[in-house]
């Protein structure tokens, strides 16, 4: 079935899934959508990937755990989510009712064995259309080390996930990295389908008044804005050094920023931290897409997949 929203300008595809558009709602920003869909019809988006799902239930880190920075904010959540047994029991079941398309299941783990529960459960699940393995876990067994910060922890989890799906897997790479290319070959080697770059960046802010971190874990994540050219610079890396597709993401918030991360190699962009402060940007972007085309004599997105390469 055709989708009524589909428009062959934008058109683009993942691993074999057909998106209408390259725009998709990045997870920890969307929740499971439903917020979204009281605002506007969601199926007009690509996908969207679904707030990071663990084995267990999480509370989450505690509070503060959101501090604004300039162009950007910090957020130190912690994964907080009812756990993969609950998602696939009342989320997904709930979410169908108001997205028919195939979304992306976005799943975390603090050892190689949770990785394999979560990715095994959600094999099964026909809604689910791409497994997202963030890898910016610590690691319980390896030292606290995050998976993604080695090569070698992060080619294993790619490689124990691969053997229990059948469905594509793309693995959300950490940019807090010497080198994120050869994390990228590494999980590449090791059978992933795709990547999703970059996930959030390391930062902290202090109370000046209070001496002492804003946020109650010390350190948070930097989206927004601020990140834009430093994703970009990662995604354009890895385009160059990898031949599976890539998800690009970090700071977008307009149509122009969506053509300069295809241009930079990424075949699907993810919108984040701009989703919090304009719930409507997703639905906007892509209505702005075929005008700013136009402006820039581009006919289809396509077409310019990896073009500054």
């Amino acid at each position: 079935m055709v989708s009524k929203y589909y428009n062959e300008r934008l058109a683009v595809e993942l691993c074999g899934l057909r998106l209408d558009n390259p725009i998709i709602p990045a997870s920890g920003c969307f929740g499971y959508g439903k917020e979204f869909a009281e605002l506007y019809d969601i199926n007009m988006l690509g996908s969207f990937s679904f707030k990071g799902t663990t084995k267990e239930p999480r509370f989450g880190n505690e509070t503060p755990r959101i501090a604004e920075a300039p162009a950007g904010m910090l957020n130190s959540v912690g994964l907080q989510n009812p756990g993969i047994e609950h998602v696939i029991a009342h989320e997904l079941p709930e979410l169908q009712k108001y997205f028919y398309k195939k979304v992306i299941a976005n799943i975390s783990g603090f050892s190689e064995e949770e990785y394999v529960y979560c990715a095994r459960r959600l094999d099964t699940q026909d809604c689910v259309g791409i497994l997202e393995v963030n890898i910016s876990c610590p690691n319980v067994h390896g030292g606290g080390m995050s998976f993604g910060t080695d090569p070698k922890s992060a080619a294993a989890v790619t490689a124990a996930v691969k053997k229990v799906t059948k469905k594509p897997v793309f693995i959300k790479l950490s940019p807090n990295v010497t080198d994120i290319r050869e994390i990228a070959l590494a999980c590449e080697a090791a059978g992933a389908d795709g990547l999703s770059l970059i996930n959030t960046l390391l930062g902290m802010r202090i109370d000046p008044g209070k001496r002492r971190p804003v946020l109650a874990n010390t350190f948070g994540g930097l989206s927004g804005e601020a990140v834009f050219p430093i994703a970009l610079r990662m995604v354009y890396q890895v385009c160059s050094a990898v031949k599976i597709p890539v998800i690009g993401m970090g700071g977008i918030s307009s149509a122009e920023g969506v053509l300069e991360m295809m241009e930079a190699g990424a075949s699907a962009v993810q919108i984040g931290a701009a989703n919090l402060i304009d719930p409507y940007v997703c639905r906007n972007i892509i209505r702005d897409l075929p005008a700013v085309m136009d402006r820039y004599h581009i006919q289809n997105l396509s077409d310019i997949i990896g073009g500054a390469l």
